[in-house]
């Protein structure tokens, strides 16, 4: 095992990701390779997430068969190539975690939480036996929702007064990034609200493509309702994140409307298989009215050290 040394790691984790994602049959088993960059374009440098440095990497005869990174305070993911599963590997893993990503919880305990597949039953084994605990509340399981696209994508009506497109260049960062603060904060005082600069950094991202990166609009030109699309032409296969709409036009059908424009540009593009993750009911609802299927699902087992 070693601790992330630079660029070429990056590039290699990347490429790790790919060969999983295509070995594990277009599963989301471990993370797409549009996760790791928007946790790194996103979430480190705009949300202040621990950084690339803190991924942890595995090899054999020179090539990368398991990743360790984290995701938020405490929350550590095992990314593992299914020729090389194992509880002793896993283990190794698992004791990583607890050393170099553990953190004080919100409950004032330290403590770490690791997210497995709920159907890996072998990983659930090593976690029970390591000391941790499933922790079995709805907000924290992540719902992976697939669709795949071997058939035509049906059209949505866009509700009166309103139109799905692309982002355009730089006129629309200041609202794009209005309806993100309030879709994802709305309880909120305004004053929280810090500008839309950090969008600079989502669009640095590797993946990103302005022509997949859908707002809706209403008439006086002002984005209410949001998806951004990260497609690679590797896997052929796409990624949603995030996924949003202001809560004062919740509930007019803006949601599906930019997901289903979404995907009918990834048709086009080639895409095999898009995803898009949920935590909450109504989040699961919304894509299962686009045509997602509820698939695998992540679990979070924390342990108190």
């Amino acid at each position: 095992m070693r601790q992330y040394a630079g660029e070429e790691d990056y590039s290699a984790v990347r490429g790790f990701l790919r060969e999983v994602m295509l070995a594990n049959g277009l599963r989301e088993l471990s993370w797409h390779v549009a996760r790791l960059d928007y946790w790194r374009w996103h979430g480190s440098m705009n949300c202040g997430d621990l950084g690339v440095k803190n991924i942890h990497i595995w090899e054999k005869n020179g090539e990368i068969i398991s990743v360790l990174n984290p995701e938020g305070k405490c929350h550590a993911f095992i990314q593992m190539h299914p020729d090389h599963c194992c509880s002793d590997l896993y283990g190794e893993m698992l004791a990583v975690a607890e050393n170099k990503l553990a953190d004080m919880g919100m409950d004032g305990k330290r403590k770490v939480i690791v997210w497995s597949d709920s159907g890996d039953l072998g990983s659930h084994e090593v976690l029970l036996q390591r000391g941790y605990s499933k922790i079995d509340r709805p907000e924290v399981k992540e719902v992976q929702n697939r669709r795949d696209l071997d058939a035509d994508v049906p059209d949505v009506s866009v509700p009166e007064g309103y139109t799905v497109r692309n982002m355009a260049v730089m006129d629309d960062l200041p609202s794009r990034s209005w309806c993100s603060f309030k879709a994802f904060h709305p309880q909120d005082p305004e004053e929280n609200y810090n500008g839309w600069a950090w969008y600079r950094n989502i669009r640095a991202a590797p993946l990103y493509n302005m022509e997949l990166d859908i707002v809706a609009i209403d008439e006086n030109r002002e984005i209410v309702s949001f998806c951004t699309v990260w497609y690679d032409n590797v896997t052929r296969t796409a990624y949603f994140e995030p996924v949003g709409t202001h809560p004062d036009y919740q509930r007019k059908g803006l949601g599906k409307a930019c997901l289903t424009e979404g995907l009918r540009r990834l048709k086009k593009l080639g895409c095999k298989r898009a995803f898009v993750s949920g935590h909450s009911v109504p989040a699961i609802g919304l894509y299962k009215s686009a045509g997602f299927l509820e698939n695998d699902v992540s679990e979070s087992w924390e342990k108190f050290l």
